[in-house]
């Protein structure tokens, strides 16, 4: 019987290697244990419940310490990466007539004041939000005139 548990891990261990939970591990490591087991304890049904309580401690009792070590950190990429960047007016917002412009990080973007106001050229804005193609800003510094 030890080469259907040695199988059961082999399968675990394979089935691990497409996944990213870290779950089938824990199955894979209970086959083996269970698979030493079985040189002294020849009942199948006996086997089978080791393994199930086995599979279902190592999974409680390690979960917790894998997910502390592994972090899951989301990353702004492409538009997204803009919120919260500071950039410069240079054509003034206005949400009467829809125009407007700002430059962040070298490229120009159109905008609008995330409360319809209007914003004077050279004023500095922070992006609150991306909405299509049109940048929502917040006025955090006014231009010194």
């Amino acid at each position: 019987m030890w080469q259907t548990w040695l199988i059961v891990a082999g399968i675990s261990f394979v089935i691990e290697m497409f996944t990213a939970g870290f779950l089938v591990f824990w199955f894979g490591i209970s086959a083996i244990i269970v698979m030493l087991l079985s040189f002294f304890i020849s009942d199948l049904i006996v086997q089978t419940s080791i393994f199930i309580v086995l599979s279902i401690i190592l999974i409680l009792m390690t979960r917790p310490l894998v997910n502390k070590f592994i972090t899951t950190k989301t990353v702004n990429t492409n538009v997204f990466s803009l919120i919260g960047k500071k950039a410069l007016v240079i054509k003034e917002l206005n949400s009467i007539n829809g125009k407007g412009q700002i430059k962040v990080n070298g490229e120009v973007w159109s905008a609008e004041e995330i409360e319809g106001r209007t914003v004077p050229e050279n004023t500095e804005v922070e992006i609150v939000e991306i909405k299509g193609v049109k940048a929502i800003v917040s006025v955090t510094k006014l231009p010194n005139n």
